[in-house]
């Protein structure tokens, strides 16, 4: 007969009813602790290198929805309505509230990151946030990020949304691919959308215009942009071309500057204040860094040869370009 009985499902089932005990009795246990325990602390946790929110903000929040929490017993504050209040900040994306049994409450607060900043043309101004969503500017706090404007029509209610029309969903796609290039959001400092509704991106390094069109293909309109850079900017300089279309994806169209706007631009550049002259000059060498960098990789790009040695003459080094064309033809006008 106790050949018969199942020890190992009657164990399992001896292990859970002990389990069982333990969670009820200790659940009884917290549930008569909570009758006793009173508040005796508040911590508040604001990660991140933005300031939207403040810890009196959040103080503010508490007091007008629960009054003085310091000193009252834990099971009269509803924790979760404090949650649901703090979320309704245009502000935070995300708060999470709970209290320990030595009754502290504990508010940790995740801000909203904006990636873009929207000057719409009706004169509207907010952010788009990593996550798509539009947010309202703050009067404490500016954010370090592109600033888009021109024929741009979306609408700001005022309060966090999803976005509406097609042309700043093509927006926060650029800005959310130049902010995770290195090189592109160093040398990208403003967005514009022209009357043809064409997205045209301006650089720190270069006078140009370049017009990007919209925000399908960027992987190969920007690769097309860099290979531009690497190729013809160290033959022409920077200051040559007046725009670079890349909005077509197979090709890369550009129009020059004629003649006197390019030594009006040197001569502008002369009398501009020191400060933002040598800001200037950091950026130029940081993107030119970028893009040296870049043409490292490929070593193979000059050829260096020897002229034979004649007589009474010193010996001669020539640096010879792998690519036919000499580099007058490329500045000659058309």
């Amino acid at each position: 007969m106790l050949k018969r009985i199942n020890w190992k499902l009657l164990f399992k089932c001896f292990a859970w009813i002990v389990c069982l005990v333990g969670i009820v009795t200790l659940m009884s246990f917290v549930s008569v602790k909570k009758h006793t325990v009173k508040v005796t602390n508040i911590k508040i946790l604001i990660p991140g290198a933005d300031n939207f929110i403040e810890r009196e903000e959040i103080d503010a929040i508490l007091k007008q929805s629960e009054g003085q929490l310091i000193g009252r017993k834990l099971e009269e504050i509803n924790l979760h309505d404090i949650e649901t209040k703090i979320k309704a900040n245009p502000y935070i994306a995300l708060s999470t509230v709970y209290a320990d049994m030595d009754g502290v409450i504990h508010i940790e607060i995740n801000q909203r990151q904006p990636l873009l900043r929207i000057i719409s043309s009706s004169g509207q101004d907010f952010y788009i946030d990593k996550n798509g969503l539009k947010m309202p500017v703050s009067p404490n706090f500016t954010a370090n990020v592109v600033v888009a404007n021109g024929h741009i029509l979306e609408h700001f209610s005022g309060r966090v949304d999803t976005l509406i029309t097609k042309m700043a969903m093509d927006l926060y796609k650029t800005a959310l691919f130049l902010k995770k290039d290195t090189l592109w959001d160093s040398q990208i400092e403003q967005i514009f959308v022209n009357d043809k509704d064409d997205i045209e991106l301006i650089p720190r390094v270069g006078n140009q215009r370049i017009i990007l069109g919209n925000a399908d293909s960027l992987q190969t309109k920007m690769t097309n942009l860099l290979t531009f850079y690497k190729e013809a900017m160290p033959k022409v300089g920077w200051d040559t071309y007046k725009t670079i279309n890349i909005k077509y994806t197979n090709q890369v169209v550009c129009e020059k500057n004629k003649p006197d706007s390019i030594v009006g631009s040197v001569s502008r550049s002369k009398v501009t204040k020191p400060t933002i002259a040598s800001a200037k000059k950091v950026m130029d060498s940081l993107v030119k860094a970028e893009i040296a960098a870049e043409l490292k990789n490929n070593p193979e790009e000059n050829v260096v040869r020897k002229v034979p040695e004649k007589k009474n003459n010193p010996p001669v080094r020539k640096i010879i370009p792998k690519v036919a064309k000499p580099v007058k033809s490329a500045v000659k006008q058309p």
